[in-house]
């Protein structure tokens, strides 16, 4: 017998008319910068990601809550916390898009704050639902749209590494360590030679990684200023350099040649 999301609100003692569902899987994001992955690597993004509204959606978030859940790249539909709204206005200033490249101009979106809710908690990371056919509006009413929950999971699982070809991040999130352990264990066991991009100039640094730490200790240096020691870059002010990988040398821990992804 299957259990529906509107059990839970009504167990915490929440009126369905006064939440709102939100699934953000957003096609115009930046490799790397989905909702799905600002929600899991950088809190702080994913949160003004959510703040940030068009105008003409005012009316269909009108509500004293949210239940937000993002997309996952295989489609299913991950729980990442409720929260309380409040509607702030228009944007007094221009704000850069967090999911790309651009800004959000002052005047043309609507702007609200999200407090989290404690009600939820547990089922943050944990819990699935079934959203219905990917076109389905991505607001939705509780009372109109009674949820079914596909999935709970005991804990948070940790995606896999991508491999070593298809690997991408930025150095704000190589310096804050926000990257899943696992990756930042195979990153660390591993050299080769890698590629910054500067997203204001475009301009590339290729360098190489054959120290003890491998990947992460040499992109460690370079977050620690923003460039490291890339002597080609240090004409330019810091930036978040995006980091790629072009080539995988040899396993520093017995000197085995890495497995091309």
């Amino acid at each position: 017998m299957p259990i529906f999301f509107n059990s839970l609100i009504a167990q915490n003692k929440l009126s369905l008319k006064d939440v709102r569902l939100l699934r953000h899987k957003d096609t115009r994001a930046d490799k790397g910068k989905t909702p799905y992955e600002l929600w899991r690597d950088d809190r702080t993004n994913f949160d003004r990601y959510q703040s940030v509204q068009e105008r003409n959606r005012r009316e269909h978030l009108k509500a004293k809550y949210c239940a937000s859940f993002v997309g996952l790249p295989d489609g299913r539909t991950l729980f990442v916390g409720l929260f309380r709204v409040k509607y702030k206005g228009l944007s007094k200033k221009d704000m850069p898009k967090v999911y790309t490249s651009g800004v959000d101009l002052a005047g043309r979106h609507d702007t609200y704050e999200l407090t989290p809710d404690g009600r939820f908690r547990e089922f943050i990371g944990k819990l699935f639902i079934s959203w219905g056919p990917g076109k389905r509006p991505w607001i939705q009413r509780p009372d109109n749209q009674n949820k079914v929950i596909a999935e709970l999971r005991p804990g948070e699982k940790e995606p896999e590494f991508p491999g070593f070809l298809m690997f991408i991040s930025n150095l704000s999130r190589i310096k804050a360590e926000t990257l899943p352990k696992g990756w930042k264990d195979v990153l660390a066991i591993s050299r080769g030679v890698y590629l910054l991009t500067c997203p204001k100039t475009k301009e590339q640094y290729v360098g190489s990684a054959y120290g003890q730490s491998g990947f992460w200790g040499r992109w460690k240096q370079h977050a620690k200023t923003g460039y490291g020691d890339a002597v080609k870059l240090k004409s330019r002010e810091p930036s978040d350099y995006q980091i790629s990988i072009l080539e995988v040398g040899w396993d520093i821990n017995d000197g085995r040649r890495n497995p091309r992804p």
